[in-house]
């Protein structure tokens, strides 16, 4: 495990409230549109539109969140203030979890409530890792996620097979229910996220809760960089990682 240094400490809690990378608002939310253009037509800093002609606010005006009060309460520019990492990195800060803040209203209305059946009724399915596995699996439609998800198979399945083991078989996609450590709806609740083989998972809660978390993963890098390039950030990136997890979030990987 690389060792924390109390400059990296500082570093997090410092972009725990303030935008990410140095980008102004009007940035953030910028990239937040360009990232869902068939869900959102635009900002005016204060609030996003939906191309349905309803509005949302961005903020909730709440000054000096803690990073345990954003993880279960995110404003949608809660959500965007951690910078997602490029590329290999190292062990993650503590409490480096880009990605991790999410705006539940912002998500269910995104993709609907699976509650109320309105994610699955936006399922489609497709095949996975057609050459080396063959299984299909359901997939939310919204967004592209599953046209996205196909092309993640497809390259995935070209990998050598010590390598793509890792992606197969898969430990779900749709699953109605909360994050463990927050209450709030989990990105499976949407249909946006997928996770890979177990046997080669690594996650936070297994490690137990003691001060500090040491980092574990097995998952190749090379899986990682293809679900990136199409759109997908990675749990392993969490200083709470989870590194069988991977979730639509174009948002936070656009530079």
């Amino acid at each position: 495990m690389i060792a924390l240094r109390a400059a990296q400490i500082f570093a997090i809690f410092v972009l725990a409230s303030a935008p990410a990378k140095g980008q102004s608002r009007t940035e953030l939310l910028d990239r937040l549109v360009r990232a869902y253009p068939e869900a959102l037509s635009g900002h005016d800093g204060k609030q996003i539109f939906w191309r349905d002609g309803t509005a949302m606010p961005v903020d909730d005006g709440i000054e000096g969140k803690s990073f345990d009060q954003r993880l279960r309460d995110a404003s949608i520019l809660d959500q965007l203030r951690l910078s997602y990492p490029g590329g290999v990195s190292a062990a993650p800060a503590v409490n480096a979890d880009p990605g991790r803040f999410r705006n539940e209203a912002f998500f269910r209305k995104m993709y609907g409530d699976c509650h109320a059946g309105a994610v699955q009724r936006n399922l489609v399915t497709i095949v996975w890792l057609p050459r080396s596995w063959g299984k299909a699996i359901r997939v939310t439609r919204i967004n592209g996620v599953a046209d996205r998800l196909r092309e993640v198979s497809a390259e995935i399945d070209k990998l050598e097979p010590a390598l793509k083991a890792a992606a197969f078989p898969i430990a779900g996609v749709l699953s109605c229910r909360p994050v463990a450590d927050t209450g709030k709806m989990s990105m499976h609740g949407y249909a946006a996220a997928i996770d890979l083989n177990l046997r080669y998972s690594d996650y936070w809660l297994w490690s137990g809760r003691g001060k500090s978390i040491p980092y574990k993963n097995r998952m190749p890098q090379e899986i990682v960089d293809i679900f990136e390039r199409h759109g997908f950030i990675w749990g392993g990136k969490w200083y709470h990682y989870d590194t069988m997890h991977f979730e639509y979030r174009p948002e936070l990987l656009a530079r």
